[in-house]
């Protein structure tokens, strides 16, 4: 008999034996953690830019400044605890791509691999005020959404950015008894 293909968000690697396997998170997850994030970070920086240096090109200064410093947040953040302002809002974390090991047993990705996802996220909206690089920049962000998307068509992308694919990570939903023991902690 055949095994039937997994249902939406759920993780197409097979659990080990006895473990339920983590869903994956939805595309809307991670937009609403990457809106959530970029506020974060980006609102201030507009605002202090604006208001305190009037005559400097906005948008020639603030990409930079932007990515520098969500690199950091981004960054120090998945290295300690797997997951962002934005990801906790979203109820989902990043975890590492380890097929080897039990579904149940989720790792958060350590510094390499966090600064490898971040740079690699970052690095495009650096690179945006200059001219040809922007244009390429653009063509990376296509590329990084489609990329989310892929898993109808191959199993093993597992709706995986192509920052999750280079830093080796996945995202997935946050277990409800999880969350709700974090949010007790708070």
């Amino acid at each position: 008999m055949a095994a039937s293909p997994p249902a939406s968000g759920a993780d197409p690697l097979p659990p080990a034996e006895g473990e339920g396997a983590p869903e994956l998170a939805e595309p809307g997850q991670r937009l609403v953690a990457r809106i959530v994030d970029t506020l974060v970070v980006g609102l201030p920086v507009v605002m202090v830019l604006r208001e305190g240096f009037p005559d400097l090109s906005i948008e020639r200064v603030a990409p930079p400044l932007v990515a520098g410093l969500l690199l950091v947040y981004e960054w120090i953040q998945l290295t300690l605890w797997g997951r962002t302002v934005g990801k906790r809002v979203a109820g989902i974390e990043v975890v590492r791509e380890d097929p080897g090991r039990p579904a149940v047993d989720r790792r958060r990705p350590d510094v390499l691999r966090s600064l490898v996802r971040a740079a690699t996220y970052c690095l495009p909206i650096a690179l945006r005020p200059v001219p040809v690089f922007g244009a390429v920049a653009g063509l990376f962000w296509v590329a990084n959404a489609a990329a989310i998307y892929e898993t109808r068509l191959e199993q093993s992308a597992r709706r995986r950015a192509l920052h999750d694919r280079f830093a080796g990570t996945v995202v997935v939903r946050r277990p409800a008894a999880v969350a709700a023991a974090d949010a007790q902690d708070s």
